[in-house]
């Protein structure tokens, strides 16, 4: 991918370079349309964080609250009053570059019944997966049911995407600027080049398709944001220009043809 590809790709993220700003403020937000007459009883909160750490791994932290507007009795806390969590849970994975779970920290603080807490050890089983496709299969598999926490489990959902959305772009920007200077102490020097092919052309070093690829609607591969960042991968119709150009080329070529026979 091309420096000027990367930097798409990073604003596409969320991720612009050290001197655009990381949001327009001048934006306006979408909004829901306008609701019924109702009355709010119930908020779930999810957030997840992700940080790096100095030892070069990252840290993905996700917190859970189940919070009403209203108290009720429970057997195991007596009176849960409006605003009191029933459930306040937290999750840290520590992963690596790849994405590989290294280690785990789970904690449930606020609960139902006093049973909840005592499952919290068996999220170990997660150490050793790697956040990729298939996670949550691999997840359910091994905490699923009767083996895991439902909430907890669910909370690692959001904090998969939020490990990539930490992640990926970061190592996308540094990369990026590590070709940049690569090629910048590298133009004095010699160029390098594939060996040529048969009839003389360079062949050039076959590309792995972008770990983005057809993983949403936004970035199929017939779509325009493809086209945009990574053309060599675009499988849709060409526009009218593009057409026009292959079409001349082609009717170029028969003409010399022609008039070579």
């Amino acid at each position: 991918m091309g420096v000027a590809a990367e930097a798409q790709l990073l604003q596409a993220l969320g991720m612009p370079g050290p001197a655009a700003s990381p949001y327009d403020e001048s934006d306006e937000t979408m909004v829901l349309s306008a609701p019924a007459e109702r009355e709010h009883l119930h908020t779930r909160t999810v957030t997840c964080q992700g940080f790096r750490r100095r030892d070069g791994l990252w840290d993905i932290e996700g917190r859970m609250t189940d919070v009403k507007t209203y108290g009720f009795d429970n057997d195991f806390r007596g009176t849960i009053h409006p605003g009191d969590p029933l459930h306040d849970m937290t999750l840290r994975l520590t992963v690596d570059d790849e994405l590989t779970i290294t280690a785990v920290d789970a904690t449930t603080d606020k609960a139902p019944y006093a049973i909840c807490p005592q499952i919290t050890p068996n999220f170990q089983k997660l150490v050793g997966l790697k956040i990729k496709g298939g996670f949550t299969r691999m997840v359910r598999t091994r905490l699923g049911g009767v083996h895991g926490c439902t909430h907890l489990v669910e909370l690692l959902g959001p904090m998969a995407t939020t490990a990539f959305q930490t992640i990926y772009p970061i190592l996308v920007k540094e990369r990026a600027e590590r070709t940049a200077r690569e090629k910048a102490a590298n133009a004095a020097a010699p160029a390098t080049s594939s060996p040529p092919a048969a009839d003389g052309t360079e062949t050039p070093p076959a590309r792995k398709p972008p770990t983005l690829l057809n993983s949403c609607h936004a970035y199929a591969s017939n779509g325009p944001l493809v086209k945009k960042l990574w053309p060599e991968f675009y499988t849709g119709e060409p526009d009218a220009a593009e057409a026009g150009a292959e079409g001349s080329g082609q009717d170029t070529a028969r003409e010399k043809s022609g008039a070579s026979s």
